[in-house]
């Protein structure tokens, strides 16, 4: 059974790993962790860019699943980091079918959350065959809306973190912020990348958990990760047609699904998830009534594990 600390299983390493040449640009770094007869999962990491952590695999009871995970192009421990030349949706949606194959996996239970959730529905939509089920969690369905409120809407319930991530930006940028720090962050110039990769990466951390937390030791592979990434895949709308996601869920909605999402969430609100829910015939929402929007916030961390703790019991969700 799960520990008491924050329901996740006992930590372990992986079986084995390796890295994956998905083209000339991009290698990938893979795990595999739990038991090799396992019923196979995929894990999908956040950001874009902000890559594994040792505690992913800590959602799943490690004698009954099969554990892959990645870190997705330009991400953690894949190179190069913070690259954008092909990278794009349907690419790591490629990758993901490139890891599938090399593992011999005929169908997974798909697990992500944030634009972890985002991806698992891009890679369901594409190839639902290939799918068992999904957890999900803070969903993003990568709208405009939703970006918009990850960069503006920080002014309605953080005004000091809001200030100090426009404070870089001249007054005659400020109208699009994101376009302003996309120039920075892209600069090939490291004087100008490094502050502004690092600002856009504080400003999401700050906003995270529902209490706050003690600021994390800045971390090189994070923040040129998430700034870089982010922004790119903001800035085109995650290479997805309008609202496509939803659009298309009929490829999906015949397979179980949970979505977990935190009440107060105000990186990915809960509006996005609840459209899901609503779309997805059948789908079980958690709204968890005390958390925000972090995956190791005690009550979502509870309903995730239950997810998967119920789905190797049954093969569906209640």
């Amino acid at each position: 059974m799960p520990d008491s600390n924050q329901s996740l299983f006992p930590a372990i390493a992986p079986l084995r790993s390796g890295m994956l040449e998905v083209d000339a640009v991009h290698t990938i770094y893979w795990e595999e962790a739990g038991n090799p007869n396992g019923i196979p999962v995929l894990f999908l990491h956040g950001g874009p860019g902000a890559g594994l952590s040792p505690a992913h695999r800590r959602f799943f009871d490690p004698q009954q699943y099969r554990v892959i995970l990645f870190d997705q192009r330009g991400a953690g421990k894949s190179v190069p980091l913070g690259e954008c030349r092909n990278n794009t949706t349907q690419l790591l949606v490629a990758d993901i079918e490139r890891l599938r194959a090399m593992f011999s996996i005929e169908q997974w239970l798909v697990f992500g959350g944030s634009w972890g959730s985002t991806l698992a529905l891009a890679y369901g939509e594409a190839h639902p065959e290939r799918c068992l089920g999904f957890v999900l969690r803070g969903i993003f369905l990568c709208t405009q809306p939703e970006v918009d409120f990850f960069l503006d809407g920080a002014r309605w319930f953080h005004p000091d973190v809001y200030d100090d991530f426009i404070a870089p930006i001249p007054a005659e940028e400020r109208g699009n912020l994101l376009q302003a720090y996309v120039k920075r962050i892209m600069s090939d110039d490291p004087a100008v990348y490094w502050p502004a990769a690092r600002a856009w990466s504080r400003f999401e951390g700050r906003r995270v958990f529902l209490l706050p937390q003690p600021e994390e030791i800045p971390s090189d592979a994070m923040d040129l990760g998430v700034g870089r990434l982010e922004s790119h895949y903001m800035a085109n709308l995650g290479f997805f047609e309008e609202d496509q996601l939803l659009r298309d869920i009929g490829r999906i909605s015949h397979l179980p699904v949970v979505i977990v999402q935190g009440r107060y969430d105000v990186i990915c609100p809960p509006v996005s998830a609840w459209r899901l829910h609503k779309a997805w015939p059948g789908s079980v929402i958690k709204l968890i009534p005390d958390a925000g929007h972090g995956a190791m916030e005690s009550g979502i961390t509870r309903a995730l594990v239950a997810a998967t703790e119920q789905f190797k019991r049954l093969r569906r969700f209640e």
